[in-house]
């Protein structure tokens, strides 16, 4: 399933290349015609302007007054042989008032954009030379800018098809969880039915009632672990529930399970009710998961500790082991569905975990602090 959204991210990838390629070309090649074609008024400008001050035989005075006239937009500073400013037309009125460096300044600009300048040699004096300094209108610039703009358009689009592919990718992933939890659910039903039934002829039976009282406390078991898969995908009810009962429970479930030289001991004596809104199965469900990941770190030998800290609005659970610690580049990855360090297993435990707690209870749960060779801490918040 991540083949698909690859190849929807190497098209969206292409496709945006091509299309801001395409309009880079074509902005350059409309900026060079525009470019040209500013350069060829500013020549016919400075022509005229000269034909004005001189000898207009043959020619038009109005003509030449037209074409002057026209030029109300590309900005032009005219200079003579030493560089000095002899006049200059179309530059904002303003700035020239307010500020007496401002045409200066647009003169280097001018020099360091249109090279080499356009050049009118005196006929009755060839030791005077002007030089004429044009600027680009706005027009070019947005023409040339008109890329930069694209592209973060198309970036801007492409960040948000992503987004909204990823989404619905993990949605479809969530939703086949989801099924495969309630089958699973569903599938259970049937032979705990049937055992719950052999479990109470066992208990009518002479001799047997041990047996079936053990057979019975397994069945329920079974019982609750179908339920927490049936509630998987549907917003569970919460209810007030004292946490500090809960995780005593479950501590007292796995300590009779813990293989080898493993002590599990809870933080919390003496403390009053914790009662905080909770579904007891799902909250269940991930202290089992936290405590069985920290069993299996041990290697049957070291320390549990689940400690209760009741705060003002919330309540922290942290569990912690002296098992082997999370390496830190895997930190950031152990809630991922599917990432793993045992050699069996699925990976889904500690993401259904935070799952549980960050939407179901709208809590927390991360890693607190991991050493390798010291053991790990995961914490839990619950708001009150």
């Amino acid at each position: 399933m991540i083949q698909p959204l690859f190849n929807w991210r190497t098209g969206l990838a292409i496709i945006a290349i091509a299309i801001v390629s395409g309009t880079i070309i074509y902005s350059q090649l409309l900026a060079n015609k525009i470019a040209r074609e500013e350069r060829q008024k500013v020549e016919q400008w400075v022509e005229a302007a000269k034909l004005l001050m001189g000898d207009t035989t043959g020619i038009s005075d109005r003509l030449v007054g037209i074409i002057i006239e026209s030029n109300s937009s590309i900005p032009i500073i005219e200079t003579n042989e030493l560089d000095q400013i002899i006049q200059f037309v179309n530059l904002d009125s303003v700035k020239v008032a307010e500020d007496p460096g401002y045409v200066r300044r647009q003169l280097d600009q001018f020099k360091a954009r249109n090279e080499p300048p356009i050049t009118w040699i005196d006929p009755s004096d060839s030791t005077r030379v002007n030089y004429y300094y044009y600027g680009h209108t706005s027009l070019l610039d947005q023409v040339r800018y008109y890329p930069l703009v694209q592209l973060l358009i198309v970036a801007l689009f492409i960040v948000i098809t992503i987004t909204a592919l990823t989404s619905n990718f993990r949605s479809s992933q969530n939703q086949v969880w989801a099924g495969m939890a309630k089958e699973t659910a569903h599938q259970l039903g049937t032979p705990l039915s049937s055992l719950q039934g052999w479990v109470e002829m066992l208990k009518e039976s002479n001799g047997d009632e041990k047996i079936a009282m053990e057979m019975s406390k397994d069945v329920d078991r079974l019982k609750l672990v179908s339920d927490r898969f049936g509630k998987i995908g549907s917003s569970p009810q919460l209810e007030n529930h004292d946490v500090v009962q809960q995780v005593g429970t479950m501590i007292e479930y796995i300590r009779k399970r813990a293989a080898g030289n493993v002590q599990i001991s809870l933080e919390a004596a003496g403390m009053e009710p914790v009662l905080v809104p909770i579904s007891p199965p799902l909250f269940d469900w991930v202290i089992e998961n936290l405590l069985k990941n920290a069993l299996d770190a041990m290697d049957g030998r070291g320390n549990i500790v689940v400690t209760v800290v009741d705060q003002a609005n919330k309540v922290q659970i942290d569990v912690s082991d002296t098992g082997k610690g999370i390496a830190r580049q895997n930190i950031s990855r152990v809630f991922k569905p599917g990432f793993t360090t045992k050699k069996r297993g699925w990976g889904l435990g500690l993401s259904l975990s935070k799952r549980i707690i960050d939407q179901y209870h709208k809590g927390q749960l991360f890693v607190k602090q991991s050493e390798i060779g010291k053991g790990t801490t995961f914490r839990i918040i619950l708001n009150k």
